[in-house]
């Protein structure tokens, strides 16, 4: 990422209390640029955002994005030149549970945030993440691509699904002949990284599990999914900002119409393993045990599910970093040295983000 183009930039984040929404507001004020991040309180204390020491560093903002009055005078008041749209309820079992609280927060609250940048009069980009989960699900073995149809099962993917189709609504509707407002969506694979203690998510099980000396009980092990780490598709997401906004910026339509659509920002097809491939990895770096708890009964689960990266390959030259193996290990090294350890939570997440963007420019070297 350039820190050139990212100094002083104003970067609304929503969802920035949240696991991917932490890891982005540190790398973004790493590269210096001036944060808003709008979000409900963590679910689990300390948030992943207080352990990263962040709150003073930001401009923090406890504000529900269903409310539509209270977001419109956050997102005014701050006039943001790029927004990152990551909150969201992205739990699928907890969909089954509170589907009405998934749709409200991820249809109406993403439409509450379009209809605030409506009012902005100074250019404005957007990436609007949803997940790989939007695709109506045929259990195909190969990846699908952007031009797929959307479908969802259960009431967390349907919802996400439904958040694309408003979003190219809006696209169409309000934003086609306003070259200052640009939105992108985007749809990352399953993400695993340091700090995710959500529930009903298999690494977090797991490292609980180890805390307490007891066997991981683990769904669906032969369930295949494409595996990345955190700052994988957030340096996607990120490129995809830079690009949009220097589109915008010099005016040129064509790369507008292009970058503003949807993306996928998976792994290397390597990476699209089972979850029991993913628990044996982990157990490497972290020895443990685990047992099938597999429930013929339970909510529907998708069996297969990946993605095709080909679009931002081509068209942002941007490709995963880190293996398989590498993401495991640096996820898992994460949680042991900072519970076995005591080490510090935001020195491990800006050492991972050295050795991962020193990993990017090596390659970029040899490809030169």
């Amino acid at each position: 990422m350039s820190a050139k183009f990212w100094q002083n930039k104003r970067v609304l984040i929503t969802g920035h209390t949240g696991f991917k929404g932490a890891w982005l507001t540190l790398w973004l004020r790493q590269l210096g640029a001036d944060v808003l991040g709008v979000a409900l309180e963590p679910e689990f204390r300390p948030g992943l955002l207080d352990q990263f020491r962040m709150i003073g560093e930001i401009q923090h903002c406890i504000q529900d994005i269903r409310d539509a009055t209270g977001l419109r005078l956050v997102v005014e008041n701050f006039d943001p030149e790029i927004v990152f749209h990551l909150a969201a309820q992205p739990l699928v079992r907890r969909s089954y549970q509170d589907p009405q609280a998934t749709w409200s927060t991820n249809v109406f609250g993403s439409i509450n945030l379009m209809q605030a940048m409506r009012d902005l009069q100074s250019p404005t980009v957007a990436v609007m993440v949803t997940t790989d989960k939007v695709y109506q699900n045929k259990e195909w073995v190969h990846g699908y691509r952007e031009v797929d149809p959307l479908g969802g099962h259960d009431p967390y993917s349907s919802s996400k699904a439904a958040m694309e189709i408003a979003v190219e609504s809006w696209r169409k509707s309000f934003f086609g002949d306003s070259r200052h407002i640009a939105i992108a969506t985007a749809r990352a694979g399953n993400v695993i990284g340091g700090g995710d203690f959500s529930d009903d998510r298999i690494i977090p099980d797991l490292v609980r599990s180890l805390i307490n000396g007891t066997p991981a009980t683990v769904r669906n092990p032969q369930a295949t999914r494409p595996w990345q780490h955190v700052l994988e598709p957030l340096s996607g997401y990120m490129k995809l900002a830079e690009r949009l906004f220097d589109a915008q910026s010099s005016g040129d339509s064509e790369q507008l119409q292009l970058l503003a659509s949807s993306w996928n920002f998976g792994p290397l097809p390597e990476a699209n393993r089972t979850v029991e491939e993913l628990v044996t990895t982990a157990f490497q770096t972290w020895p443990g045990t685990w047992h099938d708890q597999s429930d013929s009964n339970g909510p529907h689960e998708a069996t297969f599910l990946g993605l095709a990266i080909d679009k931002a390959t081509r068209y942002l030259n941007w490709s995963p970093r880190w293996s398989f193996d590498q993401a495991v290990h640096a996820t898992v090294n994460w949680y042991r040295k900072q519970i076995l350890d005591n080490a510090c939570p935001r020195a491990l997440a800006e050492n991972q983000i050295a050795t991962f963007t020193g990993a990017a420019a090596t390659l970029a070297r040899r490809a030169a």
